[in-house]
């Protein structure tokens, strides 16, 4: 069986392509999901790609994830910045977490500078656009092996 890594989104994600052109892209977020499929296949992965809105359904996310995956890459969006009960659903789960933005957070509004998800994560990729995806699942790779 392959093992899986989840990718998930959080709130706003599913407006990329529309979104803040000029901070995001113009990339969509169905196109991130083929890349990060196509290159979870490369690299021996299959790819559980999903996106909420809802703080509690990415928790409940996060602990399906530590039953049936060996990593997660998740872009919390907005949540990074506030969650608590991620941080903490992080923490209870024993599988390694990127933490992923597509922005670079540290070059953007201050409140935006710090993570709640950071201190809980394996690591942060953020700033590299669409491509932040991408270099999380090497990261992830990596850890494993």
């Amino acid at each position: 069986m392959t093992p899986t890594i989840f990718v998930l989104n959080g709130p706003n994600l599913n407006a990329l392509g529309k979104r803040e052109p000029g901070i995001y892209g113009g990339t969509t977020l169905a196109d991130i999901e083929a890349e990060c499929r196509s290159v979870g296949q490369t690299l021996g992965f299959a790819i559980d790609f999903r996106q909420s809105n809802h703080e509690g359904v990415l928790v409940d996310w996060l602990h399906e994830a530590g039953e049936s995956a060996v990593g997660v890459a998740i872009n919390p969006g907005a949540y990074g910045h506030t969650s608590i009960a991620m941080h903490d659903a992080i923490r209870a789960i024993s599988i390694p977490v990127v933490e992923v933005h597509i922005s670079n957070i540290h070059a953007r509004e201050e409140f935006r500078h710090t993570s709640m998800i950071t201190a809980a994560a394996k690591g942060m990729i953020s700033g590299f656009g669409p491509h932040s995806y991408i270099l999380a699942l090497h990261a992830l790779k990596n850890i494993m092996q």
